[in-house]
């Protein structure tokens, strides 16, 4: 028998999806929400919504207590904790089940024992399973130097990159070993640390595993997780490009082995690090205790419900597939969509590399892709309970596309991506599409250090002149004539509509003079835009109701469009068109608060202060560190100097662009 109902210990797109299993079970769906989600999708979803408390998570959605509470409240038969937030706590799962509470996840003991990487590595190589070399311990430090540099610094409670530190100059490793501590203790209440040999160019591949109660233990194949930033996934297929059929064999029985040794139940992830010119010497990375952000590329192409199976398994049924009859059938990519900016920066080296800074705000617009092979997981909604802050984890979406082949597959998704509107935050989508058009994503040839390496040519550095070229249209539009007051007629050959008798309508030149570059000619009729005889450009103006901006999306970047040097003016609710070359249409970002000055990247708290007023400092020496969404930022000297100005302290709130300390350069030094 299945439970009658369940809470959904979780938020966001993960708590929409197990609500839309739950009712297609016919199973009562109990949704929980801080103060922060009160008007949110999953709780406006759900057949009930509790709150649990306020905005911060500690007090809400990692209250063991405000959720036990809430499920007694509701009359609850089981509990899904989805991923993240408690979903791997061994305590939790003591607690549901000592509530007399039936926890969908694998027994406290498993969780224990794997959420210890290091009892985990030891437990499965005593099953025969291949580890990575590696050591823990108080002399962390020792130990990196005796493996070698470079090493991967890790949580040993952590889970989704979350505190990973790549380490490859030897004289940084105190200070990322003092960085990964505080994020480990930060996001899992515990600072112990691994350290790990470092594998060049490694590819990340996983083993989707299942258990039961009765003996049986399968694989549904792997997902290739390669395509990371800081080393947080953010593309994810199945099956892997790399694995011949042999390989994955092998693979998935390394995995269920795994499964085995630690008295699995439910689902659950085996990871491995693979080396790319030698699959066959894969290793055993750790092993995820819980449901994967990137599930349902496994769910495409197996025709499987890996959450139905999650509670068939919790409700003591038998697996309902044995090994022989689980196949792969096609090819599947998911995209996760989070709230972010993608800025281009520069390190004191001289080396360019792309921050991702938390985005902020209310989702005023949002248009969700459909079509042949495309499923979004979304816990999205625009207006009033669209809020997106920066007290969670920053993924709002996750875009996957099946098809019977890969290229297929990565074609689907990245018309999805271009497809997708969220106007009003800040998100990937334009990134994450002009990475699936790099060469070596298109072949195959994937490693866990390609986008980091490689992300910022995928940034524009300048905003398009499509884009220039496409604000015509407002000025187009604003030649068409107001109605008449009294009568509400209109001349409809004085409207711009390029009409001809017969023929295609006409299209109206427009001279454009956009700062900096050749003057060229833009041709325009109703929603279309050219420049000269080249063939329309493929962006959209986009306009919240009630809002008066105006918005333009182009290869899946939306820009917005200011109202500077009197270009664009307003006129009761109608665009006036002014001179062109006075246009300012640029992407949303911050102010420049000039070379001296170092300004929060993105809203949110400073964790730690490294410096003070007077401090002679030198280039690249971090100041401060500012965290959001789960994510820390190093606030770093631009050049050597004194620091004139510091006024925050630990703890402090920031806003974005923010002025949090200024170091005037010394006189020897030239100021960027």
């Amino acid at each position: 028998m299945m439970m009658e109902s369940v809470l959904v210990a979780n938020r966001g797109e993960i708590a929409v999806r197990i609500i839309r299993t739950l009712r297609r079970l016919g199973i009562r769906a109990i949704a929980v929400y801080s103060d922060a989600d009160a008007g949110a999708r999953h709780v406006r979803e759900a057949d009930t919504a509790v709150r649990i408390g306020p905005a911060p998570a500690a007090d809400s959605y990692l209250s063991i207590e405000a959720l036990l509470a809430a499920a007694r409240r509701t009359g609850a038969a089981a509990v899904h904790p989805g991923y993240g937030f408690l979903a791997e706590n061994a305590a939790f799962a003591r607690a549901v089940t000592a509530a007399g509470l039936t926890f969908v996840g694998p027994p406290a003991e498993a969780i224990a024992l794997m959420g210890d990487k290091i009892r985990a590595k030891e437990t499965v190589a005593a099953a025969g399973v291949p580890v990575v070399p590696g050591a823990s311990g108080a002399e962390l430090a020792a130990a990196a130097r005796k493996l070698g540099m470079p090493v991967l610094l890790k949580p040993s409670a952590g889970g989704g990159g979350k505190g990973m530190r790549l380490v490859r100059d030897e004289a940084r490793l105190e200070e990322e070993i003092g960085a990964a501590r505080r994020q480990a203790l930060a996001a899992f209440g515990d600072d112990t640390l691994l350290v790990e040999r470092w594998i060049d160019r490694p590819r990340h591949i996983e083993i989707q595993v299942f258990a039961d109660d009765h003996g049986n233990v399968v694989h549904l194949g792997e997902r290739e997780c390669s395509l990371q930033r800081r080393h947080q996934k953010i593309i994810e297929e199945a099956p892997s490009p790399l694995l011949d059929e042999a390989t994955r064999a092998a693979m998935g029985e390394a995995a269920v082995a795994a499964a085995r040794s630690c008295g699995y139940r439910g689902a659950g992830t085996v990871e491995f690090i693979v080396p790319g010119a030698d699959p066959g010497a894969y290793c055993f990375m750790e092993m995820n205790t819980r449901l994967q952000v990137e599930h349902p590329v496994t769910e495409l192409v197996t025709g499987i419900d890996l959450v139905e199976w999650q509670l068939r398994v919790a409700a003591g049924q038998p697996l309902p597939l044995g090994q022989d009859r689980i196949t792969l059938t096609g090819h599947a990519v998911e995209a996760r969509l989070c709230a972010e900016t993608p800025r281009v920066a520069q390190d004191a080296d001289g080396r360019r590399h792309v921050d991702f800074l938390p985005s902020a705000g209310r989702v005023l617009l949002l248009r969700e892709p459909a079509g042949e092979g495309v499923r979004v997981d979304s816990g999205l909604r625009a207006g009033a309970g669209g809020e997106v802050g920066t007290a969670y984890d920053p993924l709002l979406a996750k875009i996957i596309a099946y098809a019977p082949d890969r290229a297929t597959a990565l074609g689907r998704l990245r018309a999805a991506l271009g497809a997708t509107v969220v106007l009003g935050v800040d998100t990937n989508a334009g990134f994450l599409r002009r990475l699936l058009a790099d060469e070596r994503v298109v072949a195959g040839a994937l490693d866990t250090g390609l986008v980091d390496a490689d992300a910022a040519a995928l940034v524009p550095q300048e905003v398009p002149r499509e884009v220039y070229a496409a604000a015509a249209l407002l000025a187009h539009a604003a030649l068409e004539p107001a109605p008449d007051p009294d009568t509400g007629w209109s001349d409809p050959f004085a409207a711009p509509s390029g009409w001809r008798l017969g023929a295609e309508p006409a299209w109206t030149p427009h001279p454009l003079r956009v700062p900096g570059r050749e003057p060229v000619t833009v041709c325009v009729r109703p929603g279309e835009v050219r420049i000269g005889d080249a063939d329309p450009v493929p962006a959209r103006l986009l306009s919240a109701p009630g809002e008066p901006d105006v918005h333009l999306e182009y290869e899946g970047y939306t820009y917005h469009f200011a109202h500077a040097d009197g270009w664009l003016g307003r006129d009761g609710d109608s665009w006036q068109p002014r001179p062109y070359d006075a246009l300012a249409a640029a992407a949303r970002g911050g102010t420049e608060a000039g070379a001296d000055a170092l300004t929060a990247p993105m809203p949110g708290t400073v964790t730690v202060v490294k410096a003070a007023a007077g401090d002679q400092v030198s280039a690249g020496q971090t100041l401060l560190v500012v965290e959001a969404m789960k994510m820390e930022h190093l606030i770093t000297a631009p050049h050597a100097g004194t620091v004139t100005a510091l006024d925050v302290t630990a703890g402090s709130t920031v806003a974005m662009d923010q002025v949090l300390a200024v170091v005037a350069a010394h006189q020897d030094e030239e100021a960027p």
